[in-house]
């Protein structure tokens, strides 16, 4: 039996105006709630993990999680979260970064990687690129060694992928304005 190949896109909810007038928002929930759908995603960044010798996923809140712990299920790794201010119980690093409107925080604990380790980053989104390369920051702070980075979606025309040239990058689907 042939498989038919999966269009991505079919499970994609686009909805415009949200969360502000202007914006269009790519809405993964209907492929996570396609069983078929999001074992396929989930399938095709695994692919991606293990052929760039992932040793431990990292992935940013919330998001990133979604990606994420399925992937390190599936190649029996570890699964390191990159967190807000105030949500993990042990000793951590942070790292600042700029948002469109202020700046933001993210946190890892201090023993989530081990010095040498090849990390794969993952998150849901790709869009000015940010908060991923917060969390690379992260990553090698704590010795780690990025191997990747890997998202469901990529919003071209933000460019996010600059911030993040130095690493090899995989996206499942790409969106160019609305």
């Amino acid at each position: 039996m042939v498989k038919k190949e999966i269009d991505f896109h079919d499970y994609i909810a686009s909805v415009p105006d949200f969360p502000e007038p202007g914006i269009v928002f790519r809405d993964i929930s209907p492929l996570m709630a396609d069983g078929a759908a999001y074992s396929a995603a989930t399938d095709r960044i695994t692919e991606f993990a293990k052929a760039h010798g992932a040793e431990m996923i990292c992935g940013p809140e919330a998001r990133g999680f979604i990606v994420g712990c399925p992937v390190a299920d599936r190649l029996g790794i570890g699964f390191a979260p990159a967190r807000k201010k105030g949500k993990l119980p042990r000793e951590t690093i942070s790292v600042s970064y700029d948002l469109e409107y202020g700046e933001a925080q993210l946190f890892m604990h201090k023993d989530a990687v081990k010095p040498g380790q090849r990390v794969l980053v993952v998150d849901d989104l790709l869009a000015t690129g940010g908060t991923i390369a917060a969390t690379i920051k992260l990553v090698e702070q704590l010795g780690g060694i990025v191997v990747g980075t890997a998202f469901l979606i990529e919003l071209t025309d933000l460019h996010g992928r600059d911030k993040i040239k130095d690493y090899d990058l995989f996206t499942l689907l790409q969106y160019s304005g609305s």
